[in-house]
């Protein structure tokens, strides 16, 4: 071996890292120059349109105090059916129930769908027919139990069940009446209101028929249950307290007063307790099935064309309204058109969504705060409502920003 030869040539890792690819250019011509420039630097952000302004709450909503109230509520009826059904009963039927509740719920939107109420007045309507008008009614039965002893069933459900349970559930109807009056604009809204109190008392009171039933008769007797209070009559309850709230919704309509409301929300409620009471006693003395078609079903459908009409009131007075504003150069007569007739609506959804970018929702921001401003120049001509003017500026701007934004390209 020689020490002083030429090293031996080196192989090549195989761990090692491939040459660099050196790039390749269609033409010299395409060949980059030695200095590239930067592409420049995007501008800042431009700044935001100002926020357009909204109505004011004041007058539009319920105290926190009796949400804590409700959840105080809340608690101890968690603890009653707990205690009083056991956690697996009462977690049936708090499912079950809800699937009556639901149907109920879609249902009064579609009444609401007009002119939406304020979402917390909504939850607020059902809250208290699940928790303050079931748990009042709770304590009373349990007093009255107490002070006259146990009642016959008959007596119970025809006579201290309507109106015991029709009170506290008016009750709730009232005090929106009374603390957000607002929002609370007519017949429609009462209507509304009271079936959703209406609502959430059957919630609460089916989670402890279910319940019941599957302790005392199983799988078969809890079927039965189900068919008759979530299939059958899911509409009962939301039926007979939107009576009550209908005879409030005609008072506030004419801004009567606190009293004037009080005096028809008692005679709503003695139509409301009739309609519960002839209920329950054609389950209790009567032909329940026969009953049920020949006089339930009637009334219902009687019900739902009552609400039809409403609602194509409602729709008449939200375009005379606009048409005065169209007349002061606000709306042209086809955006009256438009805005205040169901087809109009479903016309100008259908052009929105063919816009750039879809602007459907803008065009149901407009339609929303149009119906706003006609229900706010309403309550201004009948001298209801003092914030009226503040309203009525915040919603020509959101109108006008909202038609800009539709025909901008």
């Amino acid at each position: 071996m020689s020490f002083g030869g030429p090293p031996p040539p080196q192989q090549p890792s195989p761990y090692a890292p491939p040459p660099p690819r050196q790039p390749t250019y269609a033409s010299p011509l395409a060949q980059p120059t030695p200095y590239t420039p930067p592409a420049p630097v995007a501008p800042s952000p431009a700044e935001s349109l100002p926020a357009l302004p909204v109505p004011t709450r004041k007058g539009r909503t319920v105290s926190l105090w009796l949400f804590g109230f409700l959840g105080f509520l809340l608690l101890a009826l968690i603890g009653y059916f707990g205690w009083a059904l056991g956690i697996f009963a009462s977690v049936v039927g708090l499912v079950l129930a809800l699937i009556p509740l639901t149907v109920v719920f879609l249902g009064v939107r579609m009444i609401d769908r007009w002119e939406p109420e304020p979402k917390r007045l909504v939850f607020f309507a059902i809250a208290w027919g699940a928790l303050a008008a079931a748990g009042l009614t709770l304590l009373v039965d349990v007093g009255l139990t107490i002070l006259l002893g146990v009642t016959s069933d008959a007596f119970t459900a025809v006579v201290q069940a309507p109106i015991v349970e029709e009170f506290w559930k008016g009750l709730g109807v009232f005090l929106i009446f009374l603390l957000a009056r607002r929002a609370f604009d007519g017949p429609v809204d009462g209507v509304v209101y009271g079936a959703l109190v209406g609502a959430g008392f059957a919630f609460t009171e089916n989670i402890q028929y279910f319940a019941l039933s599957l302790i005392e008769g199983g799988g078969e007797q809890l079927t039965v249950t189900f068919a008759v209070r979530a299939i059958l009559s899911p509409f009962a309850h939301a039926m007979f307290t939107a009576v009550t709230g209908f005879a409030i919704g005609l008072v506030a309509r004419r801004h009567g007063s606190a009293s004037s409301a009080i005096g028809a929300g008692l005679l709503g409620m003695l139509g409301a307790v009739l309609l519960h009471a002839l209920w329950n006693g054609s389950a209790t003395f009567a032909d329940f099935f026969g009953l049920y078609f020949t006089l339930q079903v009637p009334l219902f459908v009687g019900f739902i064309l009552g609400i039809i009409a409403l609602r194509r009131e409602e729709a008449r007075l939200t375009r005379a309204r606009l048409a005065e504003y169209a007349n002061a150069g606000w709306f042209t007569p086809e955006e009256v058109t438009m805005l205040a007739t169901s087809s109009g609506r479903k016309a100008g959804l259908t052009w929105a969504r063919g816009l750039r970018g879809d602007r459907r929702p803008i065009m149901r921001e407009f339609i929303k705060d149009a119906t706003a401003l006609a229900a706010v120049r309403q309550r201004a001509i009948t001298g209801r409502d003092p914030l009226a003017v503040e309203d009525e500026r915040a919603l020509l701007i959101r109108t006008r920003a909202a038609r800009a934004a539709l025909l901008a390209y």
